[in-house]
């Protein structure tokens, strides 16, 4: 029972602390230069549904790219998008950027997103893809950061988002899961070899895309994000993130929204990668506390210990995040706290239920082939 209570200690919190360093040493070492040669023309795609606080923002910074030659293409389902009059303003505001508006949606999965992608993919010039979120701010040099990550074993380049600019505690909250924690596991993950993809930046190479099934493969999964990666290491090759990653403006938030929205991706991780997923149980201190009071109680370890181990766990946190520049304030580790009094209950709601629900959309396993997608409306 010892043994069993010190690897409760020890494996968490020591694989806290790697991933902690490889994350940061991402930030302190100096990016390394691309390749010199020139650049290839890139098509830069981006959904637009509905409008958020910060669209506007984050759509223009599509057309300040300091990148030699790319196109913009905006994809919206219906003409009747909110997002649609502004994306129209951009464009015209804009005219030194070859960029187009595309509306309307062909039924190729159950994944809408999915569908309002395939228009802008059948109409790019470039055989250089990049897939954006609508609500991602893009530094100037996104696309050539883009580029340079790309080695000949790679299939697709990727980055989760960091979430910035929290306007009250539970936007404070989204960042904790999307930068101490989710964005801390991918960049350890990735600087070992084992990248996963993630949504939000998605830049093929048709070639890639094509030999894997296309848009259609990637909707075999809840999210694109889980098929993408299962279709990049099938084909022997790897996904690949940018060294450091790109902020996505969170605002403010409320509880019941930051619920619904870790619950959804636990959700699609479980969906796409089981295994994995259990072991998620150990992301918190949650274990590692308990098998120190277990110590304690039975007098192996003294009390005194027991502060130790949220200090050395949460000041790894704060000190990735300071070196990152990602938010570590006061609220912030607040925030850190309320996350991982959450991450034992989404864990176990995970197991509850399989379907998720993306902007109206109800998806479930099984149910995002074309088949199941049934007829546009």
């Amino acid at each position: 029972m010892i043994l069993v209570l010190a690897l409760l200690i020890l494996v968490p919190l020591a694989l806290h602390l790697a991933s902690a360093a490889l994350a940061g040493w991402r930030y302190v070492v100096p990016e390394p230069r691309g390749a010199a040669g020139p650049r290839p023309f890139l098509s830069l795609i981006r959904p637009v549904c509905g409008l958020d606080a910060f669209d506007e923002e984050t759509l223009r910074s599509s057309f300040r790219q300091a990148y030699p030659a790319y196109e913009v293409i905006f994809c919206a389902a219906r003409e009747e998008d909110a997002a649609v009059p502004l994306v129209r303003r951009l464009i015209a505001e804009h005219p030194h950027v070859p960029a187009r508006l595309l509306i309307g949606e062909t039924r190729l999965t159950g994944n809408p997103k999915l569908n309002n992608l395939l228009k802008g993919v059948e109409a790019a010039q470039s055989d250089g893809l990049v897939m954006t979120d609508s609500n991602l701010l893009l530094d100037r040099d996104y696309l050539g950061r883009l580029v340079q990550t790309w080695r000949d074993d790679t299939g697709l380049v990727s980055a989760p988002p960091v979430g910035s600019r929290p306007g009250n505690f539970w936007g404070a909250v989204e960042c904790a899961f999307l930068n101490g924690s989710q964005g801390r596991w991918q960049l350890a993950a990735d600087s070992v070899g084992l990248g996963f993809a993630q949504g939000k930046t998605l830049f093929w190479k048709r070639a890639v895309l094509e030999a894997g099934g296309g848009l259609e493969a990637l909707g075999r999964n809840l999210a694109e994000d889980v098929a993408s990666t299962k279709l990049v290491r099938e084909q022997g090759l790897k996904v690949r993130l940018a060294r450091r990653l790109f902020a996505q403006p969170i605002g403010r938030r409320g509880a019941r929204a930051v619920w619904d929205r870790q619950l959804r991706w636990s959700r699609v991780r479980r969906d796409g990668f089981p295994a994995l997923f259990v072991g998620e149980i150990a992301q918190g201190p949650l274990l590692p506390m308990i098998g120190l009071a277990g110590l304690v109680s039975a007098g192996v370890l003294g009390g005194w210990l027991l502060p130790l181990l949220p200090l050395a766990w949460y000041g790894a946190e704060w000190a990735l995040c300071r070196v990152a520049g990602w938010p570590a304030g006061p609220r912030d580790i607040g925030a850190m706290l309320v996350r991982d009094l959450l991450l034992p209950a989404i864990w176990v709601a995970t197991w509850a239920g399989r379907g998720i629900s993306w902007r109206g959309t109800d998806m479930a396993p099984g149910s995002t082939s074309k088949a199941a997608a049934g007829p546009a409306e």
